[in-house]
């Protein structure tokens, strides 16, 4: 891609290889360590379903156990494994004599470690043949219906009602909607199990599970068939059981997820050794299963100023692009984000916007970048919110950002209506469709406003990754460089779920899904 801004790429070159030294450095780390998040995952993609006469979740009920023994660092494919050869029960058996107190993994006589994978593989590779199933039907309906050129429209279902959300949800598809999110309810990513079983109540949003998962996409494919178009459903793989969540999504063919390497560090307060070991897994996962991930970069600039700290919001995909790649995760399945933030009061506040939105797109070009609205400065104005909302729109259509999610004229006043939805869809279409090709005839003046504001950005996303290179990634937290917002090592939710791996821990899902999909 030639570039309009006439971006030095020996500057992107450089902020690449230090984020790239980064994220193996943090990797490093993150090889030696497990979390009873990642343990419950396994437990999951084992086929271990269902919750206890208390409702607590049975892959729980084995990693609590586990934890209790102090076996945890073995990991839950050893020790279920293990536990299968001695009583001949399958996984889900072994968690339900766990539950009702018939074996006790720590005083199980350990078989050879050979003997343990051969009894484990062949179960996990069945479950990985479903997740492939997946990716097949998936790849079928685009066969059939064809995929979508240009943006995809994006929008969100938040009624906290799950039958509620699928009817919202088709009747946003038939408005024209490519992508559902189904907003999850306030404060799930803070807890430390996934709720059971379709429900029926939630603030601010719906319960990720994966009977919830299951009836949308259920329902996201019948409107679908009948809209003959592929309709994406999109949740959040994030928070205290971000692996968790995505082995749900693969088990149900879910597209999109928001995954961030950082975000439940900076903003749930969840500790940075927990979330960036979960992260790796969860995104393995994520790529196997062919969903694109979408990053929170623009949650940044909800607490930081969006002129000053743009070059945070690039030096943050940069990180997360490389954190991706580590975990086998493609260019192509890397929505990485940004937003539409400044405030409407500056001066040529626009062309900042254009700016950073055109140096996103060719920094990484192969990358479906995910848009956001303006929501920091819309003020319950609806007629002012529809004029942001269209100028948001324009930035997306020339500079080709790939997941755009539809800002609302109702923004900062109510979750949307089915109504505010569809003019939103209507505003976008409008646009995209008079403007269709008007990044490819317009160039930017070199030497100006633009150029100059995209060198000042990227140089100064430069130099914060190699300074960070030198600190290291914990510390730069611990500083405060991102968001504004410091956070400890040693502090946050969910440290105690971090354990250290023993010699004989295994994951056979990281070694089966490494690589992908051939």
């Amino acid at each position: 891609m030639e570039s309009k801004l006439h971006l030095d790429f020996s500057k992107v070159e450089r902020a690449r290889a230090s984020a790239r030294r980064i994220a193996l450095d943090t990797q490093a780390f993150i090889d030696l360590h497990t979390t009873v998040t990642v343990e419950r995952a396994v437990c999951r993609l084992l086929g271990i379903d269902g919750v206890n006469e208390s409702e607590v979740p049975l892959p729980n009920v084995v990693v609590d156990h586990m934890m209790e023994r102090d076996i945890l660092s073995l990991g839950a494919a050893y020790c279920i494994g293990n536990a299968m050869i001695s009583t001949g029960l399958s996984p889900q058996g072994v968690a339900e004599a766990i539950n009702n107190g018939a074996i006790d993994l720590a005083t199980i006589e350990s078989n050879h470690i050979n003997d343990i994978r051969k009894a484990i593989m062949p179960v996990a590779k069945a479950f990985t043949e479903r997740i492939k199933g997946n990716v097949a039907k998936r790849n079928e309906f685009l066969r059939e219906y064809g995929d979508k050129e240009g943006p995809y429209l994006y929008v969100i279902v938040a009624t906290g009602n799950i039958y509620e959300d699928i009817t919202q949800a088709k009747a946003a598809a038939k408005q024209g909607a490519d992508v559902i999110a189904v907003i999850r309810t306030t404060g799930q990513s803070l807890l430390d199990y996934v709720p059971y079983g379709a429900t029926t109540e939630g603030f601010g949003g719906t319960y990720a599970t994966q009977e919830n998962f299951r009836l949308m996409r259920a329902a996201l494919d019948e409107v679908g068939i009948e809209e003959k178009r592929y309709i994406r459903l999109c949740n959040y793989c994030s928070g205290l059981c971000m692996p968790e969540i995505a082995a749900m999504g693969a088990l149900e063919r879910l597209d999109v997820m928001l995954n961030d390497a950082l975000y439940g560090i900076l903003f749930r307060d969840i500790n940075m050794q927990r979330t960036l070991v979960d992260q790796y897994f969860s995104r393995v996962i994520n790529s196997y299963a062919g969903v694109i991930i979408n990053t929170g970069e623009d949650n940044y600039l909800t607490t930081a100023d969006a002129v000053e700290e743009a070059h945070t919001v690039l030096a943050s995909q940069f990180l997360n692009e490389q954190f991706a790649l580590c975990a086998g995760l493609p260019e192509k399945q890397q929505g990485l984000g940004h937003a539409f933030e400044i405030t409407p009061d500056l001066e040529n506040g626009f062309l900042y916007e254009l700016a950073q939105a055109q140096m996103a797109r060719e920094i990484f070009p192969n990358a479906p970048l995910k848009y956001m609205p303006p929501t920091k400065f819309m003020t319950g104005n609806i007629f002012r919110g529809h004029v942001q909302d269209a100028l948001f729109n324009m930035v997306t259509i020339l500079t080709g950002q790939k997941i755009h999610l539809l800002g609302m004229l109702t923004e900062a006043i109510h979750t949307p209506f089915m109504s505010d939805r569809a003019l939103a869809i209507e505003n976008a279409q409008y646009i995209f469709r008079t403007m269709a090709d008007l990044g490819n005839e317009i160039t930017f003046k070199d030497g100006g406003i633009m150029e100059k504001r995209a060198d000042q950005v990227l140089t100064k996303a430069m130099v914060l990754l190699e300074e960070i290179e030198q600190m290291g990634l914990f510390a730069t937290l611990e500083k405060g460089i991102f968001a504004d917002i410091k956070r400890m090592r040693d502090a946050g939710k969910g440290l105690d779920g971090v354990v250290s791996k023993e010699e004989n821990y295994f994951n056979p899902f990281v070694e089966l899904m490494s690589g992908g999909i051939n």
